[in-house]
């Protein structure tokens, strides 16, 4: 049972629509390469749609009405997303949930040493990554320090105009003898994605006396006066480190794109878009975006908190209808897509697919009924009935879709934030868009197929 292409759909001149809606996450991919900076970005358009803080609402008193939209910010790196519906919310949700973290390196909190002359900042890398991947690649640093008086200050380093890039180097292959006999898992070993950033001196008075670590010297001064801290303030300083540059058209056709952070943000963007879309939804829309997917949906930014939870608790409030019972009545008679990404066959390694059950780029967005690993380890395996409602849905709206699993049986796996929210007894299913090259450092998406994801957002929302 083969699906069609999707690009069929749209002949012609309405290819533009695609293209049109790609390049707005192509621009938004390219400069939000951090969860802060994608909960900035998205708080600032939220705002501009008419959302209000739902803190701000909670201070006031607000009585939310149908048609009102909300929004709540955890730590700066997590949101949540309201709608209200003429429903009564204790009768459940719409909701769309997506990870905003991607793999990366995180520098340490004393990371800045100099040896022979070289400046380098330790790290430690975040997320399942092939560390191999991440060497002789233009690096950026994004992130925030903390300083002790309170202030914040952000760093943007290696994508803005102008900006040099840093980076982490390998072996030169005339002395890799040794280094090409290890497995691929050991060729790079965590504790050598060590970031280059100098080389240069700092200038000496004549008459001082020789002052040690010179480099390192130099780059606390350009640190002082670029952005006004100091050494000690990496303690309290959250630097990703990711790969500098723009996302890319990719291919001939210009038909894919290239870029960091398409897990999951390829989900996350549309979901956003969606909810955008909304008036005044039968059932109340939500848009849950987290952090630390990937490492496990762990701390209180992630899934596994209780920000979601405590967030629908305070709109029911000023919906005039709070109660433990219509809480937990409101989360288990939702509906939710968990908008993350699944593996794109690859002709390269087309081992690890069976053909039948697996996503292809250029058919539409993905359903994946399971994910987990092996037997269905850490799955959520959503119910049948729920799948055909969703069918029913996209097949009227006109929503090309595929099934797929995580490659083959025995062969590996994953998971997503599915089986937490499926916790609460809602309704979830996996729905996202075929990704290539997942967790590198430069990933690629078909176009077709994530507007096919916004689409499906869209249509979920208003009539799950």
């Amino acid at each position: 049972m083969e699906r069609k292409c999707a690009w069929d759909a749209y002949p012609g001149d309405r290819k533009k629509e695609v293209f049109d809606f790609a390049e707005g996450y192509r621009a938004f991919l390219s400069v939000n390469k951090t969860e802060r900076e994608c909960v900035k970005t998205f708080v600032e358009k939220a705002k501009t749609a008419g959302f209000i803080c739902l803190q701000d609402a909670i201070k006031e008193g607000k009585n939310l009405q149908p048609g009102d939209k909300v929004y709540d910010v955890q730590m700066g790196k997590a949101m949540a997303l309201f709608v209200i519906g003429e429903a009564p919310i204790s009768e459940g949700m719409n909701i769309l949930g997506a990870h905003i973290d991607s793999p990366r390196l995180d520098l340490k909190q004393n990371p800045l040493y100099e040896d022979k002359d070289l400046v380098l900042l330790d790290t430690h890398y975040y997320g399942g990554v092939k560390k191999y991947q991440w060497v002789t690649l233009p690096l950026a640093l994004h992130g925030v320090v903390a300083k002790k008086d309170g202030t914040v200050v952000e760093v943007n380093i290696g994508d803005k105009p102008g900006d040099p890039v840093v980076g982490v180097s390998d072996l030169l292959i005339h002395l890799a003898g040794e280094q090409m006999e290890k497995k691929a898992n050991k060729v790079v070993e965590g504790e050598n994605l060590d970031v280059l950033v100098g080389n240069l001196p700092k200038d000496q008075a004549e008459g001082e006396a020789d002052e040690k670590e010179r480099v390192k010297a130099q780059i606390l001064t350009l640190l002082q006066q670029e952005y006004g801290i100091e050494e000690e303030d990496f303690l309290s300083a959250e630097i990703e480190v990711v790969p500098a540059g723009e996302a890319r058209d990719y291919g001939l056709d210009r038909s894919m794109i290239m870029g960091y952070g398409h897990d999951d943000r390829v989900c996350a963007y549309p979901s956003f878009e969606a909810i955008l879309q909304m008036d005044t939804p039968k059932r109340t829309s939500v848009c849950l975006l987290v952090d630390k997917e990937e490492i496990g949906s762990v701390g209180a930014t992630g899934m596994q908190s209780r920000f979601f939870e405590n967030t629908v608790a305070e709109v029911l409030a000023l919906c005039g209808g709070y109660s433990d019972l219509a809480l937990r009545r409101a989360l288990m008679h939702s509906c939710m897509l968990s908008s993350d990404v699944s593996a794109a066959y690859d002709p390269n390694y087309a081992s690890v697919s069976e053909k039948k059950n697996c996503a292809y780029f250029g058919r539409g967005i993905v359903f994946n009924k399971y994910t987990g690993s092996r037997g269905k380890s850490g799955s959520n395996d959503a119910n049948a009935e729920y799948i055909a409602r969703l069918r029913k849905i996209f097949d009227a709206n006109g929503v090309a879709f595929q099934t797929s699993e995580l490659g083959k049986v025995d062969q590996g796996g994953g998971g997503t934030i599915a089986y937490i929210l499926a916790n609460y007894g809602m309704e979830v299913i996996d729905s996202g868009v075929a990704v290539l090259n997942m967790h590198a450092p430069w990933e690629i998406i078909s176009k077709v197929d994530l507007y096919e994801a916004y689409k499906g957002y869209v249509a979920f929302l208003k009539e799950a």
